[in-house]
């Protein structure tokens, strides 16, 4: 085989993994495998299981959840490209672009969600129900119903993005206490001030397509109340982690707390697109942070 060609089918191969990475959402499959595996962790921990004892059921969990994730994110670009063409940030998605065709966006999704379903009812059948349930409400409820016809499109989706530890923790256990209750909650209210500074950083371009999110159809105001709501009950959900140690529930107070303070004080100080960009980026950091130190307490404690 000549150089040239050699060099042809590196760049073909290079630009086809591209594709597949935007088409499925690498991105959003790793931020959501670390859920996951917070709630792996803690139920390994809380119910005194080695992590020994459940590899299978780990790998089952992280290969399955990979796929239904990915799956969720193919069937949601499949579904949005009229929407996704006019938004500046997903316009040259792959199946706007044309880069992966209707029919294969559609075999892909399709068969990721089989094959995940599958494997995670190999893990247990209610790692499975959960694995569907976060699909069906991101595929349907969000992308093809709520987002297009509701302001509380961000609650409703919510759902589906608080569905990995409960994935992640039924893959171990079906015994649930406050830790996964807590984890669960948790992601539940995080997401809401999290896309609430997407909805503002990004307010033209949903106002252009149609998108009824809270600032687009409520104002800048209303979703200033909402996100500072949404922390004031994320503060409280820390003491959800009681159960799990007052070190977690100190770090989640403190992550909260400062968030909350960064709300008030920016919003007085910034105008709404700075404020929600220093808000976006710190709800990265405090879902980075908080679940890093669960799943490394959670990890150590198990092997103690």
């Amino acid at each position: 085989m000549s150089e040239a060609r050699s060099i042809s089918l590196a760049h073909e191969s290079q630009s086809w993994s591209r594709i597949l990475g935007e088409t499925i959402k690498t991105g959003i499959i790793r931020s959501n495998l670390v859920v996951m595996f917070a709630g792996l962790s803690v139920a390994l921990y809380t119910n005194q299981i080695s992590p020994l004892e459940k590899i299978p059921e780990i790998i089952l969990a992280i290969l399955g959840s990979s796929l239904v994730i990915g799956a969720a994110g193919t069937l949601n670009n499949v579904y949005d490209r009229d929407i996704d063409s006019i938004m500046d940030r997903v316009k040259n998605r792959p199946t706007v672009t044309g880069a992966i065709t209707l029919a294969q966006a559609l075999w892909l999704g399709g068969g990721m969600s089989v094959l995940g379903l599958v494997l995670l009812w190999l893990a247990s059948p209610l790692a499975a129900l959960f694995g569907f349930l976060g699909l069906f409400a991101y595929a349907v409820a969000y992308t093809m119903w709520s987002k297009r016809h509701t302001i509380y499109n961000t609650e409703i989706g919510s759902l589906s993005g608080a569905m990995p530890p409960l994935i992640g923790w039924a893959a171990i256990t079906s015994d649930f206490n406050m830790g996964a209750l807590g984890l669960f909650v948790v992601m539940l209210l995080w997401q809401m001030p999290h896309f609430y500074a997407i909805a503002i950083r990004r307010h033209d371009e949903y106002k252009a397509a149609g998108i009824p999110m809270l600032p687009v159809v409520k104002g800048f105001r209303r979703t200033y109340l909402q996100t500072n709501f949404y922390l004031v009950a994320l503060i409280a959900s820390s003491f959800l982690f009681m159960s799990l140690s007052v070190w977690v529930v100190a770090i989640a107070l403190v992550l909260s707390i400062a968030w909350l303070v960064i709300s008030i004080v920016g919003s007085k100080r910034m105008q709404p697109e700075k404020w929600a960009t220093t808000l976006f980026i710190f709800s990265l950091n405090h879902v980075t942070v908080l679940f890093t130190v669960i799943i490394l307490y959670s990890i150590i404690g198990s092997f103690l």
